[in-house]
């Protein structure tokens, strides 16, 4: 079975302020975005019962195959319902490390790709509370539209947003941003903000009220991130953002751009967003 795991962008990203746990509760809209990786994974009779081999290809990914979210995930789910040896694929397209949510979204549709592969009939619920295990993204990945994320970003609450006839510029500057630092940099702004109320105005409308809290510390440490951004506005952008924790910067236009390939000085992807961004 062959399933293609999607990216996500963050649209807004408030850390609202620093749980008793040590993780911290934020407000962020996630959007799935049409550029993904590819997960297949074919029983193998070869193996035991239980085992999972993993092998990859495309952008290099660290770290052992085994130890991987997609590994994890078929675990989590053999320990309910004992599996059969699998041989599983993954191709990277989807850039690490950079806001964009491969790694969860790799592991939530293999869930998915299992209960489905293995006729497992898992509840909603129960996919849920897996794929919370993995992590405080992977549930996101089983919607099928953009989302309101809330606490630890495992609260989901779908958004009727449309953004069709809208062009997202996604330009990956190839700088490894670390999550935690970050998160140890960012102050939180103590209150929350009503997101899908500014995302129901024209997408114009959307600068300077639709904030990345996370973009001042990244910025800072990485001013060539900043600059994408600004690259991104001065090229006629409506709307330019970091995505997550970054370092992927994108920009939404009204009408298709075209940029030369190394226009911002960094790999660049011009994606058409449609219906299948709308919740």
């Amino acid at each position: 079975m062959l399933v293609f795991p999607c990216a996500k962008i963050n649209l807004g990203l408030n850390v609202v302020r620093l749980r008793t746990d040590g993780y911290r509760d934020i407000e962020s809209v996630l959007v799935p975005i049409p550029l993904c990786d590819a997960l297949e994974a074919v029983v193998d009779p070869s193996l035991e019962a239980g085992q999972v081999a993993v092998t990859r290809s495309g952008r290099p990914v660290p770290g052992d195959a085994g130890d991987d979210l997609v590994a994890r995930a078929y675990r989590l789910v053999h320990a309910r319902h004992p599996l059969p040896g699998l041989q599983v694929h993954l191709h990277k397209a989807i850039p690490i490390g950079a806001g964009l949510g491969g790694g969860s979204s790799d592991g939530a549709h293999m869930l998915q790709l299992l209960d489905r592969l293995f006729d497992l009939g898992l509840a909603p619920a129960v996919l849920h509370e897996l794929a919370a295990q993995l992590g405080s993204d992977p549930p996101f990945f089983l919607q099928r539209g953009p989302c309101l994320a809330e606490g630890r970003g495992e609260r989901l609450t779908p958004l009727p947003l449309a953004l069709d006839g809208l062009w997202l510029v996604l330009v990956d500057p190839g700088i490894h941003v670390s999550t935690a630092e970050v998160y140890a940099r960012t102050r939180p702004s103590g209150a929350s903000v009503d997101l899908p109320a500014i995302l129901r105005d024209p997408v114009g409308t959307w600068q300077g009220r639709l904030l990345n809290g996370m973009e001042e510390a990244v910025f800072t440490l990485h001013p060539a991130i900043g600059r994408i951004k600004r690259a991104l506005l001065g090229a006629g952008a409506a709307y330019a953002s970091m995505s997550g924790s970054g370092s992927s910067v994108f920009g939404l236009f009204t009408e298709q751009p075209r940029f030369a390939p190394l226009t911002f000085g960094a790999p660049h992807w011009t994606l058409p967003l449609g219906a299948g961004q709308e919740a």
